[in-house]
């Protein structure tokens, strides 16, 4: 289990406005995790169930890019580009990068219980820290890699201070229909309780705090950001370095991703919404405030991909097909082609059917009647 104090300065990856350029640490050693999992579902998954919502779509076709401190190889981790702002490699020697990118889109493997919220889209690493602090010149040239790489969902599990040029990079990302979510920040120390984190606090970005089991937020959740929405924060599993998972990860960063591959999932479903349009869905659609810092409540991914919002056109927003990849195996029968033939036949056998019942009852009622009368069947009466 990470210490305290670590744990704390791990989460935040705070952006120091430093003029000097990002430097390869002495060391790149991120703390061990565990190569093997408890039996059962993480709380976060079970929590939003996320399998139920790949009945649906599981993100293919959406790029999300994840500025962050560098991913690691990982079997559940398929990155599809790597662009490093800190030209010190692709490693990541925090595990905060990892781990953030696995709660994203880390594939399904059966027998693990661990897996992302959306599995099938496309991730791209955009490196800007190597340590848990960085520059935010680095951060703002991350932003703009991002936009530059076409990304449709930036996740930023990163704070900051004001800054013009971190501002205007996010507002480039929403001009270019991109949308930005972003972790909402730690409480680390008193000093933190009035000072709201960017770029989550910018006017047009999802910002996220980090929610407990019940939906409450967490303690150490900063309630000054304008937080949208809330997503699991607390008791985190994730990939890490060394193809090993952390357990017991907490912050805003760790609930951030949540959201962002909801985004993702949201993005594939109704592809025509415009990145404005999609925060509002995950807005509309989350469990409900629970107070201050809370936004609308914890995020809900089913909900977000099946809601009629009566804002919304007549017909409801497009929405794209489901992929068979979609579907697990077995979960739709596939119909059956027309068979003529055979319905012919089925038609003269219910027929034949029927006129045996009919002539069943007649007979019924025939005999008694025939035998009042005088006569038993297959005898003819005399004259």
């Amino acid at each position: 289990m990470i210490g305290r104090a670590v744990l704390a300065s791990l989460l935040a990856l705070n952006l120091a406005a430093a003029p000097a350029a990002a430097a390869a640490p002495e060391e790149c050693n991120p703390k061990k995790g565990t190569l093997k999992l408890p039996a059962g579902e993480p709380w976060a998954q079970k929590r939003l169930d996320i399998k139920a919502a790949w009945q649906l779509t599981r993100g293919a076709g959406v790029t999300v890019a994840v500025v962050d401190s560098g991913a690691d190889y990982h079997p559940q981790v398929q990155l599809s580009k790597i662009i490093d702002e800190t030209h010190t490699g692709y490693r990541d020697c925090v595990g905060h990068g990892t781990a953030v990118s696995g709660i994203i889109g880390a594939r399904y493997l059966s027998g693990v219980p661990f897996h992302g919220v959306a599995p099938d889209a496309r991730i791209v690493m955009v490196k800007q820290s190597n340590k848990t602090e960085g520059d935010i010149n680095t951060l703002v040239n991350a932003i703009n890699d991002a936009v530059d790489a076409k990304a449709d969902v930036i996740n930023v599990s990163v704070r900051a201070s004001d800054n013009a040029s971190l501002k205007a990079a996010v507002q480039r990302a929403l001009d270019n229909d991109i949308v930005v979510v972003a972790a909402a920040g730690n409480v680390t120390g008193p000093d933190d309780q009035d000072v709201p984190a960017y770029p989550a606090a910018y006017e047009g970005v999802l910002a996220v705090g980090a929610a407990t089991p019940d939906g409450k937020r967490a303690d150490s959740s900063n309630a000054v950001t304008p937080v949208g929405v809330l997503g699991p924060g607390t008791d985190i599993t994730a990939p890490w370095p060394g193809r090993s998972y952390m357990r017991g990860l907490q912050g805003t960063s760790f609930a951030s991703p949540y959201v962002a591959g909801t985004a993702a999932l949201v993005r594939a479903r109704f592809p025509k919404l415009n990145q404005e349009q999609v925060r509002r869905r995950i807005i509309a659609t989350a469990d409900g405030t629970s107070g201050a810092g809370t936004g609308a409540g914890m995020v809900n991914p089913l909900l977000a991909l099946t809601a009629v919002l009566p804002y919304e056109a007549a017909n409801g927003p497009v929405v794209a097909e489901p992929p068979p990849s979609a579907l697990p195996a077995n979960a739709v029968a596939k119909v059956p082609a027309r068979d003529e033939k055979a319905m012919g036949v089925a038609m003269a056998v219910g027929t034949g059917a029927l006129m045996v019942v009919l002539v069943a009852g007649a007979l019924v009622l025939l005999i008694p009647l025939g035998r009042r009368r005088g006569w038993r069947p297959g005898r003819a009466s005399s004259s």
